[in-house]
């Protein structure tokens, strides 16, 4: 493999690294916890500052369920046992807090095996009118002083956690009244002076401010683009155009986000509803996109959607009329939408007027509570399972002047927020939309929000040739090594916001390879239609490193005139980078504005917390790993040993054990010997002889070069003799097929269009009208775009060698390493947890970094 000299001298020190870390790494191993001595940190200083011994949690899912409540509940009983704590489920909500009785049990560790698959909640929801009046209240707090509970753990919507923190606001004068019945003593009153409460947010809409994602979201974006992605292949059968109604009665978060993934024609949400004569502007739109031949036409409807005048938007459109060869149009339409007048927009309005106008053939689909079923994606299982232990430390922190506060999610950090400010904020939006004020609604809902928004008019609406600005200017996109699900959504957005900015974009195939053999032609915005749902590459991709033919590659960038590049890969696309970047002394044709989106299943590039298509591989380990247990279902007891992809990169087999509720999983980043996987088997052997059946361990595919698959298979297999036998499975490289998710798609789609502005702006900056072309040398005209914490930035390739080991092709720091505490404590293990990144408490109008747009969908 070509590298260059600064590259090669890296590799060196690096092995340096590698073999001064194998011999002097810890022989600490992990340590098996008998049911006896359950659930003490080996790390005292957490201990003594988190300890929950005396301390009663109880945990409760209300209002509308969403997928991902049970594995925010299975996290919070989990890690309630593990710090010493006595946890209890609340079934059937708040309704089950009023009656008590059996409603309010205690929980055990083996009580919430095997439902991280499970949509829905397995405790229940209701919603309680007795709640909503004192007495109901009175009620309540009698039965959890009973139990002695103060500590409460709401999952729910807006609604529910201002009914919790109501109930916390009135817990002393509820108290005081038990006492006067006689119902409680002074002492219990005493004692149980005070409950805290720290809510999680469990929506499907992600309708709450606050946070970037709530629990259930992703999954319903899932349900909607499996819907989408069936629907786009009657397109090869009939010329049609589709209504989709999602949910979104006042937020249109699913209708926006899945019209980006899908590329959607139209889109009506309640925060934006369309100007007068919206209706001819669709029309005009969607009989355009079928005369340039396009075979797909999506209209998206939120369910409440109105129009300017509050008339509602329904769903009646179509004669089987033909025009042009557009075969399919798909209207998505978000449940809330309004116009400016605040009526609704319905989708059988929609339809009416495509049939009356157009003349097309055209279909209704209300999606209803499909959207709320199914298993719920990766992502929703981390980011409950994180928050669910979250609420546990906020809990155990919390004083009595401590006020309620809510869970969320920043980026891909937790964080605390006082309750009642995120609960205001949420009322704000809707007062703004009741109001008129529209545009402040967006901007209300947060940056995300109004970056998807933004995004999805700037690639979804085309402006005619003469609106058009003319750069003059040619840009090449490229795909660079392995392919990953989301990179054709990105290439889609980085052409269609290169000619929107005036650029003339094309097309490379086969990356670096096709390069140098001349495989360039010019890209329209019409190529790029569909490619959203498209997995892997279309435009082909190669490992192929430059180097050895960086003067053919400067002879095809001098014949087409290429004044920008955009490279859309992995690992290799670095190597790609900096190599060009290294060859600008000798060819000039290099200095030119160049930018790197981090594209690879393994999640392995520096300069970037996640890259596209790890998601959508995240969600094929997890699927198949649900699979194989259930496939243990009622059988004998049985270990699965899972490799996973990702190189010497941990991440898929990290992180994907925590979303499977792996046992253990195996990686290079933290070494581990015979000692370790010992203590795993003996582990196993134990949580074996109760009521679970079922194990599962995730391996890295290089995490060891001696203890491989087969190794650690045999020898589970010897030492699990008489209590358990294994099976082993090597997923390989169904991870890399597949459609995106919709986290791939809209992460591709945001983050090349954010590209693509930063290279228009380079090309302004340096154009030199004198010699009349582009010349950029300095260091940051060649960045990669990552995800940060919390923003998204651009950083110079040339200073991520420092971050990088490139023996191993791996960050020297990643960020979730930290999950795996997490993973072990939930499977468990005694182990040592990092309070310090733990999540802090904050305002929901604290300000967040001006490129913030790190939201997970």
């Amino acid at each position: 493999m070509q590298t260059s000299a600064w590259a090669a001298e890296s590799r060196a020190a690096g092995r340096k690294r590698w073999r001064r870390r194998r011999r002097d790494r810890p022989s600490a191993r992990l340590i098996h916890l008998p049911p006896a001595t359950m659930a003490q940190p080996d790390n005292k200083k957490f201990f003594e500052s988190l300890s929950g011994a005396g301390k009663a949690i109880a945990v409760l899912t209300s209002g509308g369920d969403a997928q991902g409540m049970n594995a925010a509940v299975r996290a919070v009983v989990r890690m309630g046992i593990y710090v010493g704590a006595k946890v209890y489920f609340i079934h059937e909500g708040y309704q089950g807090m009023v009656d008590g009785g059996d409603n309010i049990k205690e929980a055990t560790w083996e009580s919430v095996s095997s439902m991280l698959q499970v949509g829905g909640t397995v405790i229940g929801s209701a919603r309680c009118k007795e709640f909503r009046a004192h007495e109901g209240r009175l009620k309540a707090a009698h039965n959890l002083v009973q139990r002695g509970i103060t500590n409460l753990c709401v999952i729910g919507g807006d609604g529910s956690l201002t009914g919790a923190n109501l109930f916390r606001e009135e817990w002393s004068g509820l108290l005081a009244e038990l006492v006067q019945q006689g119902l409680i003593d002074e002492e219990a009153s005493q004692k149980y002076s005070a409950l805290h409460i720290v809510g999680m947010v469990g929506s499907i809409d992600n309708d709450f401010c606050g946070t970037d994602m709530t629990i259930g979201t992703d999954s319903a974006l899932h349900r909607i683009i499996e819907v989408v992605d069936a629907i786009m292949t009657t397109a090869q059968s009939h010329q049609r155009t589709f209504v989709l109604e999602v949910m979104g009665r006042h937020c249109g978060y699913l209708a926006l986000v899945s019209a980006l993934a899908c590329g959607a024609d139209w889109v009506l949400i309640p925060e934006m509803p369309p100007e007068d004569g919206w209706e001819e502007k669709m029309c005009q739109k969607l009989s355009a996109t079928r005369s340039r031949g396009s075979r797909l036409n999506i209209i998206i409807v939120a369910e409440g959607a109105t129009d300017r005048h509050g008339k509602a938007i329904t769903s009646s459109i179509v004669k089987d009329k033909r025009a042009g060869k557009k075969r399919l149009n798909i209207i998505i339409v978000a449940e809330g939408a309004i116009d400016h007048n605040n009526k609704p927009i319905t989708t059988s309005y929609i339809q009416d007027l495509v049939v009356s106008r157009l003349g097309f053939d055209t279909r209704v689909t209300i999606l209803g509570h499909v959207q709320r079923g199914g298993t719920p994606s990766a992502f929703d299982r981390i980011l409950a399972s994180r928050m669910g232990v979250e609420a546990v430390l906020a809990l155990l922190e919390t004083t009595a002047n401590t006020p309620a506060c809510v869970v969320s999610l920043c980026g891909n950090q937790s964080v605390r927020l006082p309750l009642m400010e995120c609960v205001q904020m949420t009322q704000e939006v809707q007062k703004a939309m009741d109001e008129g004020r529209f545009e402040e609604a967006v901007k209300l809902r947060g940056r995300s929000f109004e970056n998807n928004l933004k995004t999805y008019k700037l690639l979804a609406h085309r402006k005619p040739e003469s609106e058009l600005p003319h750069s003059n200017f040619n840009v090449a996109v490229l795909n660079v090594g392995a392919p990953a699900a989301g990179m054709n959504a990105a290439v889609r957005s980085a052409v269609r916001v290169g000619i929107s900015e005036g650029h003339k974009m094309f097309a490379v195939s086969d990356g670096f390879e096709g390069f140098h053999k001349g495989q360039i032609k010019e890209i329209k915005w019409a190529d790029v239609g569909g490619w959203t749902g498209q997995g892997g590459s279309l435009l082909g991709t190669k490992r192929t490193l430059p180097a050895k033919h960086m003067g053919k590659i400067a002879e095809q960038m001098r014949k087409y005139n290429i004044n920008a590049l955009l490279l859309v890969g992995g690992f290799e696309a670095l190597e790609c980078l900096q190599q060009l970047y290294d060859a600008r002394d000798k060819f000039e044709e290099f200095c030119v504005p160049m930018c790197m989106l981090p594209a690879t299943i393994s999640n392995n590039v520096p300069g970037t917390d996640l890259s596209i298509g790890a998601d959508t591989a995240l969600n094929a380990i997890v699927e198949t790993c649900d699979r194989i247990k259930q496939s243990a279902s009622g059988t004998k007891r049985r270990v699965f040993i899972i490799e996973t992809m990702g190189g010497y990169c941990g991440y898929l087999a990290s992180v994907g054990g925590l979303a499977a509720g792996a046992d253990a999983a195996y990686i290079y980043e933290e070494p581990f010997d015979i000692r370790d996987l010992q203590a795993n088997v003996e582990h196993l052997t134990q949580k074996m002889k109760t009521s679970i059946q079922r194990g599962l361990v995730l391996r890295n595919e290089n995490c060891n070069e001696n203890y491989t698959t087969d190794f650690i298979y045999q020898l589970y297999s010897e030492e699990g003799r008489g209590v358990f036998d294994c099976r082993k499975n090597v997923l390989g490289h169904m991870q890399q097929g597949g459609a995106p998710s919709p986290f791939d798609r809209n992460f591709g789609t945001k983050i090349a269009a954010k590209a693509m502005q930063w290279i228009s702006k380079k090309l302004a900056e340096t154009y030199r009208q004198g010699v009349g072309r582009v010349f950029a040398n300095t260091e940051d005209s060649a960045c990669l775009l990552g995800m940060r914490r919390r923003a998204l930035i651009f950083q110079p390739v040339v200073q991520l060698k420092a971050e990088t080991d490139f023996v191993h092709r791996i960050p020297k720091e990643q960020w979730w390493l930290k999950l795996r505490p997490l993973m072990k404590i939930l499977a468990k293990y005694r182990t040592s947890y990092d309070v310090s990144d733990s999540g802090q408490l904050e305002h929901v109008v604290h300000n967040r970094p001006k490129e913030s747009d790190a939201s997970a969908i």
